[in-house]
């Protein structure tokens, strides 16, 4: 890309349906995305639901270069969601697809529509460890043990 990119974080998690097929679609999907390439993916990580009901998730990160603007990649991971048959039928609902910006540079940005950093980030062990493992100077120990009372496994290298 050229250098008018910027290095956006996205995280993945999928509980309804085939949720590896989903978040492995989801990840090629990502990568294919207009002025956008995939730079590097995390492994797959099984999570108990956190602060939410149903199925265990498949979540992973992924590390993107990108000439979208914030607001533009929001919307096209919105539309990776529809696509998937995501319903909001309520907060923290079960769902086929989720796609959230984490990070978008060092951009810090709150509006009604995004706020970045995303800022749950660093309560979620299900984003701490892929995020961890693809960008480990972004992630301290003190984080990591602040959440390892949540279950999650890696499943895939």
């Amino acid at each position: 890309m050229p250098a008018s990119s910027v290095l956006a974080c996205v995280a993945l998690g999928a509980n309804l349906g085939d949720a590896v097929a989903t978040v492995q679609q989801a990840l090629r999907d990502v990568a294919v995305l207009p002025n956008t390439q995939l730079f590097k993916a995390s492994s797959l990580y099984r999570s108990e639901p956190y602060e939410a009901q149903g199925p265990d998730f498949i979540n992973a990160v992924a590390l993107v270069h990108t000439q979208l603007s914030p607001l533009a990649l929001l919307h096209a991971l919105q539309a990776l969601e529809q696509q998937s048959g995501r319903e909001r039928p309520y907060k923290n609902a079960p769902r086929t697809l989720d796609l959230d910006i984490i990070f978008y540079g060092d951009l810090a940005l709150s509006t009604p529509e995004l706020t970045l950093p995303h800022p749950r980030w660093r309560e979620r062990a299900f984003v701490l460890l892929p995020l961890a493992e693809v960008w480990p100077e972004r992630v301290g120990s003190a984080q990591l043990t602040a959440v390892e009372s949540q279950a999650i496994q890696r499943i895939s290298p």
